[in-house]
């Protein structure tokens, strides 16, 4: 049995990979550690919470002495890295957090993983020689795109926010411990994710949310702000990939090519939302309302996952609108559903 730690698997994205993961590889045992901060919530993880090759830790990653001693209790094998702080609105108002969590967080975790696993610069103990550490970072560490292009594993970094520069750092820290150290390392930058199990916060869960509450579904701007959306299942496949197979020391950009603006996302939802659960008078497109661009608001953002495709052989199996479809079926059934099972 392979130990590997998973970090911040209780958040959107780590919680739809620890059953994917789980499911996929019967030889693994995860150890999951998350501070259940705002964004972790143990109900993302019912369904593997008692699994015999699953493990929770309540803790946080800027706790030295605890990753230790997870290290050693356990001793971990591999370590797939997602716990960050990561709502950019949020960064600007506490920037400390990300900083502590994103940087001292990483530089924690390598470092334990580093003393555990290797006896000396290039040279692993024998039972860890196959041991990997993987860093799940963003696609915003690059900053803005104009109308045109791409961002490539090429592409210089150029953070625009307290977020995106604290997960830039955390990069380069990886980086350096492979370069310096020879440790097996690889990096995958994703675009902006989506699907069930994401914090209430983010943009669609929150046109979701506001739609079926009767509110105003609020858009910075004038919604022209254009991301590359990724079904959050397709981007757990994409880890999982590059963990297994992808080349020591590289990075992975993982994107769905589906760009589309802020404002069409709100308007498709509030179409689907017509046809399936229709408003007593008039459209949810009604609520629509623009407010006050943040600041530092990135213009576009879009991936070239050409490598991870050619290289790994990684395809995105959800487009857009599909993913979509299924996504407002989950908070449907989060919002009404089970608060009517709730209240009866």
């Amino acid at each position: 049995m392979t130990n590997i730690l998973v970090t911040g698997g209780a958040g959107f994205i780590g919680s739809n990979f620890v059953p994917y993961f789980l499911e996929a590889n019967l030889d693994v045992h995860l150890v999951n550690i998350d501070a259940l901060t705002y964004a972790g919530d143990l109900n993302n993880l019912r369904e593997v919470e008692n699994h015999d090759r699953y493990t929770f830790i309540k803790g946080d990653i800027c706790d030295r002495q605890l990753i230790e001693k997870i290290f050693e209790k356990y001793d971990i094998q591999g370590v797939i890295h997602f716990a960050a702080e990561s709502h950019v609105d949020n960064s600007i108002t506490n920037p400390d957090a990300f900083m502590q969590t994103n940087i001292l967080g990483t530089f924690n975790l390598i470092d334990v993983a580093k003393k555990h696993w290797m006896v000396s610069p290039g040279v692993y103990k024998e039972a860890y020689k196959n041991s990997r550490f993987h860093h799940v970072s963003t696609d915003e560490v690059y900053g803005t795109l104009g109308k045109e292009g791409l961002f490539m594993e090429t592409t210089p970094y150029a953070p625009n926010s307290p977020y995106s520069a604290s997960k830039a750092s955390s990069d380069f820290i990886v980086r350096s411990y492979h370069h310096t150290y020879g440790m097996n390392v690889v990096t995958t930058n994703c675009s902006n994710n989506y699907g069930p199990k994401q914090h209430d916060e983010k943009l669609i869960p929150t046109i979701i949310r506001k739609a079926l509450a009767g509110e105003s579904i609020p858009i910075y701007g004038d919604g022209s702000n254009i991301r590359d959306w990724l079904y959050v299942l397709d981007h757990c496949k994409g880890i999982a990939l590059a963990y297994d197979k992808g080349v020591s020391g590289e990075t992975y950009n993982i994107g769905g090519r589906n760009e589309r603006n802020n404002l069409y996302i709100a308007q498709t939802v509030c179409e689907i939302l017509d046809k399936k659960h229709s408003r007593p008078k008039g459209s949810y497109k009604d609520l629509i309302t623009y407010v006050k661009d943040r600041a530092g608001h990135d213009f576009r953002y879009a991936i070239d996952a050409s490598k991870i495709e050619n290289d790994l052989g990684w395809e995105a199996d959800e487009n857009f609108e599909s993913g979509i479809d299924k996504t407002i079926d989950w908070y449907f059934n989060k919002f009404i559903h089970n608060k009517s099972k709730s209240l009866a």
